[in-house]
């Protein structure tokens, strides 16, 4: 038994009425730097417990970081009175019974020993990587004790491990980007995530720009793994598909992308951050979003199944009580690769076009057509005659996804895990696992700021 699983029981045995208890036990680091100079060492060693008693089909949630016995007691009492006061839930679906959950990969040996000398040290080595230029971005690492424990007979235990390393090399008129993510320490090369930003770096000096228009593009990894998360908030959802803001709405069983383009939302895939359980300690499932262009659902909660009715049932994608009204959401995503080998044969199948290195400040604008807008960045460039040629400012866009995906000349064979967590808060490491991908359509909307801080 983890010590989260013994804090859950303990919370419970505080409780008179039909109660749950989810408890996560944090112990991270992280360490910063800009300029090429570390900064701000944050280190984490915290537990949370989330309490929800249930009263009459009236539910109360209370929230503390006070693990003790007289801590516990007091949210209970909290939690307890907020039953009281509240009215009764027409949508919810009662706690959940016990279920047998999948096996999955265990926390890593490796990535639980680093403790913040050796974070400090591959932060370090990071930034050594990038050579004479500045270097900006962090190293972290940390464990998860995760557990849910209720009155109904639920007992879920696991404990993650995650590692990241970020790298931005910047200054006056250049800027290259590289990110590295894993469940496992051993799969990380800091050194060559500096080399990647610095390399990327010296090619965006004296940047050119070009007219707004519609373009074929390569995007990188990390460009389409944002894109395909910000789509996926509001279209790869249960509350958003009943809502009708989905793009999936009507579209279930019909062709919405390209036949190369498979999309699943997949906490038990070994190469991402995988997770036996959601928030409730229902298991998880692997759920197909789109099948070879097809689209085939969205995930679900109990919550959203019970409100959808008929028969839909969860798929253990259950938020945190607290979150309930956002609904289940998707974040294990995970697209299937293509045939392409390199990076360079997606440029000779663009032809002439335009090089996305990322993404920033992106914005949903129109959830139910899947638009989306932001800005390139940190490494765009002109494609001419199937190479990648000179640098380019950051460029505006505003961008339908399934259009971008509905024609797709070619997508790499290799999928990289990008993450997706900005370790604020309680650690909640996610990512999503996307190739890098030629689309005959990226629609560029204007010219924004010249690469550099």
């Amino acid at each position: 038994m983890n010590a989260a699983l013994e804090i859950a029981e303990a919370a419970l045995a505080h409780v008179g009425d039909e109660a749950e208890a989810h408890v996560q036990s944090e112990r991270s680091g992280l360490a910063r730097f800009a300029g090429s100079r570390q900064h701000q060492p944050t280190l984490i060693e915290d537990a949370v417990v989330t309490l929800r008693v249930v009263r009459d089909g009236r539910v109360g949630v209370a929230v503390s970081n006070r693990t003790g016995d007289a801590g516990l007691r007091e949210l209970a009492a909290r939690a307890t009175d907020a039953a009281e006061n509240t009215p009764a839930d027409p949508d919810f679906p009662g706690l959940p019974e016990p279920a047998a959950l999948p096996i999955v990969a265990g926390p890593d040996s490796g990535t639980l020993a680093l403790g913040p000398g050796e974070q400090a040290e591959l932060a370090a080595d990071a930034i050594a990587a990038t050579g004479h230029y500045p270097a900006y971005g962090f190293f972290t690492s940390g464990s998860t004790e995760i557990a849910v424990a209720s009155t109904t007979g639920v007992r879920a235990e696991q404990t993650t491990t995650d590692a990241t390393v970020l790298v931005l090399a910047s200054g006056d008129g250049f800027s290259g980007y590289a990110t590295q993510t894993s469940a496992r320490i051993a799969d990380l090369d800091v050194r060559a995530c500096g080399v990647e930003a610095a390399a990327k770096a010296a090619r965006t000096r004296d940047a050119a720009t070009v007219e707004p228009g519609v373009y074929r593009a390569v995007l990188e990894p990390y460009a389409l793994a944002e894109l395909l998360q910000y789509f996926a908030w509001d279209s790869f959802g249960a509350v958003g598909l009943l809502e009708e803001r989905s793009y999936l709405a009507g579209r279930i069983g019909e062709p919405i992308c390209d036949a190369r383009i498979s999309i699943a939302d997949d906490a038990l895939d070994a190469d991402g951050l995988p997770r036996a359980f959601d928030f409730e300690g229902a298991p998880k499932e692997r759920v197909a979003l789109v099948e070879d262009g097809i689209a085939r659902g969205v995930v679900w909660d109990r919550r959203s199944a019970t409100r959808a009715g008929g028969d839909s049932r969860g798929t253990g994608h259950a938020p945190p009580v607290v979150l309930q009204s956002y609904g289940p959401l998707p974040f294990a995503l995970s697209m299937r690769g293509g045939d392409a080998g390199s990076l360079d044969e997606l440029a000779e199948a663009v032809g002439d076009g335009i090089y996305v290195t990322r993404l920033h400040y992106l914005g949903v604008v129109h959830p139910r057509e899947g638009v989306v807008t932001g800005t390139t960045r940190d490494g765009t460039f002109r494609i001419r005659d199937g190479r990648v040629a000179e640098p380019l400012a950051n460029l505006r866009f505003t961008v339908s996804v399934p259009r971008l995906l509905k024609d797709v000349p070619a997508l790499t064979r290799d999928v990289k895990l990008v993450n997706g967590s900005d370790f604020y808060g309680d650690r909640f490491a996610f990512g999503v696992l996307a190739p890098a991908i030629a689309t005959a359509y990226f629609n560029v909307t204007g010219v924004g700021s010249s690469p550099g801080i």
